[in-house]
Order: C-alpha cells, then structure tokens, then sequence
C-alpha cells in the first residue's frame, strides 16, 4: 500500500481521473464539459471531486483501519456520485448558503459548469447561422446541416431529433417569406398558408393585412427550428459540423458588402430561446 505524500499523490489523480469519467457520463447528450466558456468549471468540479474523495478515503483508512484498499479503492468510486441522477436532479432547486457548504461548493460549481455548456452551445450555434442570410440561403443551410445529419445518425437518433420534420416546416415557412419578398398578393399568400400544418398558425393569418410583419415573424420560427436542428447535433456530440457558407452566386452582383458578423452575434433573441 502506498504511505505518506506517495499514497495521497497517487490517490488523488485516481480521483481526478475518476472524476473526470463520471463528470463526462453526466454531460453525455447535454453538451461539451471542455468548451471555451466552461473549461474552467470542469476543472474546478474535478479538483475539489479529488480533493475530497482523497480526504474522505484518508480519513477512513486512518480511522477504521480497514484493508488497505480502502485508501484507494474509497478515492476511486467517490467521484461517482457526479453521475448519481439525485444530484442531477437538484441542480434545479432553490440553493442556499447551508446547502452550497454541505456540498463543499460542488452544487454551485455543476451550476456554473451548466451554464457555461449552454453558453457554448448557443454559441457553437450562432456561428452555423448567419442573420443577413437571405430566405433563399436560410433554406439551403437547412438543407446542407440536415443532410450531414441525415449521414451519420442512427436512426434512433433521426427520429429523436425529427430532422425531416424540421427541414420540412423551415422550407414551407421560408417558401411563403419569399413569396411576400416577391410581391405576391394577399390571396397568393393565404393559398400558400393553407398548404402545410406547419404555416397554418393563426398567428401568421392574423397579419395578412401586414405581410412585412408575417414574414419576420416567419422567418423567426424558421430560425427557431434550424437552431433547434443544430442544438440537437451539439448535444450528440457532432462539434466538428462545417459551417455553411453561401455559393457566391447567391448574391446579387450590385449588392453593397455585408457587414462581417463576430462569432455569437446574429440572431440571438430566436436562437437563444431555442437553444436554452
């Protein structure tokens, strides 16, 4: 049995490592636990993990006296309790000062670790969507992430995440936004309305008398559902999905520069209600 600094050293990297594994079963299909904004979490939630499943294990071995496995053995599954569904489901509840000391701070630490993971998948999102496109390139992106979708889930998966579903309500609804771009009647419009469940909503009938306004609130829903698509594929794990990027012949030749967008911006009152 390891004694001393050697057996603690020892003991408190199995944690770490141990740490590290339950902390990854518990994000699994939530999101990244080492992304950008929440790296420095993860490191927080697995060092004090260590450190206490390491103090917790000296302390019996010293007290009972026990086999000497103990010493190790009590460091290595102590990290489990990262992955146990009571300690998931009270990341939702009121926290207090009594509460947060009888975790040692590792409930406030999940909750930040949480927040930082949605904070990079709105992220990670934002950058796959672009609020200057045009209906007729918010339809393309929507096809091009469906189909590397379509490509690599199971089909498990494709029915969890109703990627047809999805592609099919963001073309109809972006069908009828460049219909009212096109200057097409009220009449022509309506017709259009009526020709899928997913444009049916009365609020979009309720503003055929302002069809500017029927067309931002349908492309609002429209986005809405393309970044549900992307969240999905953050949340399986698919982070190295390209970006699309418009052909160039989709612009119009006169057409001034667009402005540059800064990864996270654009979009973000649709995208984050929808990704949160």
């Amino acid at each position: 049995m390891p004694s001393g600094t050697l057996g603690l050293g020892i003991t408190f990297a199995l944690a770490c490592a141990s740490a590290t594994f339950f902390l990854f079963l518990r994000c699994h299909g939530t999101g990244r636990p080492f992304g950008r904004n929440s790296r420095v979490w993860t490191m927080l939630v697995i060092v004090v993990t260590g450190l206490v499943s390491t103090g917790a294990a000296f302390a019996a071995a010293t007290v009972i006296d026990h086999l000497p496995v103990a010493f190790i053995g009590l460091g290595i599954v102590g990290p489990s309790g990262l992955w146990l569904s009571e300690i998931r489901n009270r990341r939702d509840e009121r926290r207090g000062l009594l509460h947060d000391m009888s975790t040692l701070w590792l409930s406030r630490l999940l909750a930040r670790l949480q927040e930082g993971m949605i904070e990079d998948r709105t992220a990670w999102c934002d950058e796959r969507l672009d609020e200057v496109w045009s209906a007729a390139e918010l339809t393309m992106a929507a096809r091009f992430y469906q189909e590397y979708l379509r490509e690599r889930m199971s089909a498990e998966e494709r029915r969890r995440s109703r990627i047809y579903a999805q592609l099919n309500a963001i073309e109809t609804r972006l069908t009828v936004v460049q219909l009212i771009e096109n200057s097409s009647g009220r009449t022509k419009v309506g017709a259009a309305l009526q020709g899928s469940r997913a444009t049916k909503d009365p609020r979009y009938r309720n503003h055929l008398g302002d069809l500017t306004k029927m067309a931002d609130i349908l492309r609002h829903d429209a986005e809405r559902d393309l970044t549900r698509m992307l969240a999905f594929a953050y949340s399986a794990g698919y982070y190295r999905m390209p970006i699309f990027t418009p052909p160039r012949r989709a612009y119009p030749v006169m057409d001034a520069p667009r402005p540059s967008r800064q990864p996270g911006q654009g979009g973000q009152p649709a995208r984050r209600a929808a990704a949160t």
